[in-house]
């Protein structure tokens, strides 16, 4: 994938990443006098939410290192070993930063 066609992806990947955070983040589960099953539903409501918060955050971060090594010339390059990632990876997943063996490596590491 060319660093043109990388660059519009990722943009429209943060753009959208950065909308679903400002959602998650709007309105907070607003404390109301209701029984302790509703209380037990909004926490579950909140957890909910933080969780998808996190995995946006994560990727948004994972987006913006992709655009820092666009703009580095490193982009479409592992930053383990330095191999080329596949560009059948790069189109599925534009935000990768490793080739499959290194981060089929580091997940295991986890």
């Amino acid at each position: 994938m060319d660093d043109t066609t990388a660059r519009a992806l990722l943009e429209g990947m943060l753009a959208e990443l950065d909308r679903s955070i400002r959602v998650l983040k709007g309105d907070p589960v607003a404390v109301r006098d209701r029984s302790a099953a509703d209380a037990g539903s909004d926490l579950t409501d909140a957890d909910r939410v933080q969780a998808m918060l996190n995995v946006a955050t994560s990727q948004r971060q994972a987006v913006v290192g992709a655009l820092k090594r666009v703009e580095e010339g490193s982009y479409g390059s592992c930053v383990d070993c330095g191999k080329p990632v596949p560009e059948g990876r790069l189109e599925a997943r534009p935000e990768a930063a490793r080739c499959v063996q290194c981060q089929s490596r580091r997940e295991r590491r986890r």
